[in-house]
């Protein structure tokens, strides 16, 4: 995961001398058409000026979460969609209102602040009054409006079509609940260095600087609500490093149980790097060789093992062209945390649901493919095969190591956690193969090569 901090309560702990709304809501209409246009939120944020992009970037989560909403009901205020920029902005503004109760501003002053957004934008001046008309005629009416649309799935659940009966076809008792998780914030979980310390000093740490936090496990700490990452005390120092408790699971897991020996580790896909630095916390003799096909990512995995006084072969190459960089040493123990939809971390990207596309899923499970049928044989006999991904559709999970399992006679199932996915308490526990969790959607399976 990287090291930006999920949002909770949108401008909750914004300064006195924040921005005003009305550059705020121009901020985020340009971010919700570059995303329909098909751009990630993230890389947009990071082109979002430093003074707007932690409000820009709380009132986009809440946007975004109620944007199928927003654009069912613009459809009843207006007969004709209207020019893209003015339907980003009309619809961030309805989004808004929708989450007035989430978002620290009233209903007046969205309208008010969208309606002087329009006017100080060339592409939206001239269509102000009809903003203004739309934002208006909503507040009398809407209760009428909402009820129009509550047949609409993509309205109530705030998630494309097919998305929904996908879930619906791989999880028939709880894919209501799974879509309503989707909607609460992430949690902040955090990752103790137990090299450096344990996560009783750590939380104690959290609590001289007046920061409630909770341990969830051997190295795992959930603060109470989130903060921005530079307020972290140690994290500069390599104390702790930013990881949802869910993806903190895949370390340990591959390499509980393998000889004390220095293991030869590959993390074949490996960016940003926290769990290539969790394989060297756990196994600190470890030789790992982290690969990463994009270079730029690639630096970030430097980056997060030099701030952990961490080391490792880092290597940009595509990890299924095996002839390109493998020395032909075979493995001990394999990370495959493999390109997916990211179908389980939609509380911390909201965006996700609105740029993948149905025909994604089959793409995406075919690259899956290609990289275990790569990968398996630079495992040497007696090894493991820790296969992962942060999705909760089947396609990328269970019927892969399926599918994998049935074409190589080889493979040997050991116990791994399966689907994971969001919830609190909604889902009774009936969740895959492990019952509900409060975190992000997730897929382990842990194989073993039979020995020679």
């Amino acid at each position: 995961m990287s090291l930006s901090a999920p949002q909770g309560r949108a401008l909750a702990d914004e300064p006195a001398r924040a921005p005003p709304l009305w550059q705020l809501i121009q901020a985020v209409a340009r971010l919700v058409e570059a995303v329909q246009a098909g751009q990630s939120l993230t890389r947009l944020l990071e082109a979002v000026p430093p003074a707007l992009r932690g409000g820009a970037q709380a009132l986009g989560f809440a946007v975004l979460r109620r944007l199928g909403t927003a654009q069912a009901v613009r459809r009843q205020l207006a007969s004709r969609r209207p020019a893209p920029a003015v339907d980003a902005l009309l619809c961030t503004a309805l989004a808004l209102l929708l989450a007035e109760g989430e978002v620290s501003y009233n209903a007046f002053t969205v309208v008010d602040q969208a309606v002087e957004a329009a006017k100080r934008q060339a592409d939206t001046r001239r269509q102000a009054a009809f903003v203004n008309a739309c934002l208006r005629r909503f507040r009398r009416e809407a209760d009428s409006c909402l009820a129009a649309v509550a047949g609409d799935a993509v309205a109530r659940w705030n998630h494309p079509a097919w998305w929904i009966s996908r879930l619906q076809g791989d999880y028939p008792d709880d894919w209501a609940a799974i879509l309503d998780a989707d909607q609460l914030p992430a949690p902040m979980d955090l990752r103790v260095n137990l090299r450096r310390g344990s996560v009783a000093a750590y939380c104690e740490l959290l609590a001289r600087h007046q920061i409630a936090a909770t341990p969830l496990g051997a190295a795992a700490v959930r603060l109470a609500r989130p903060r921005p990452v530079r307020e972290l005390p140690g994290l500069a120092q390599g104390l702790v490093s930013v990881q949802s408790a869910t993806a903190q699971r895949a370390a340990p897991l591959l390499l509980e149980g393998l000889p004390a020996t220095p293991l030869r580790v590959l993390d074949a896909c490996a960016a940003p790097g926290g769990k290539t630095a969790h394989l060297l916390e756990c196994a600190p003799q470890a030789r790992v060789t982290a690969l990463e096909l994009n270079a730029e990512r690639s630096q970030r995995i430097s980056d997060n093992l030099a701030r952990l006084d961490l080391s490792a072969e880092v290597r940009v190459a595509d990890a299924g062209d095996v002839g390109a960089w493998w020395d032909g040493a075979h493995y001990d123990a394999i990370l495959l945390d493999a390109p997916c939809s990211a179908s389980g971390i939609v509380r911390r990207h909201p965006d996700v649901r609105w740029l993948r596309r149905a025909s994604d899923i089959a793409q995406l499970a075919a690259e899956q493919d290609r990289l275990l049928h790569a990968l398996w044989p630079l495992l040497a006999p007696g090894g493991r095969l820790l296969y992962c991904t942060c999705s909760v559709f089947r396609q990328e999970g269970a019927e892969r190591i399926e599918a994998f399992a049935a074409r190589n006679s080889d493979v040997l199932r050991c116990p791994a956690p399966g689907h994971l996915l969001p919830g609190r308490d909604g889902l009774g526990g009936r969740v895959g193969d492990n019952g509900a969790c409060d975190d992000d959607g997730f897929f382990y399976a842990l194989l073993q090569k039979s020995p020679a």
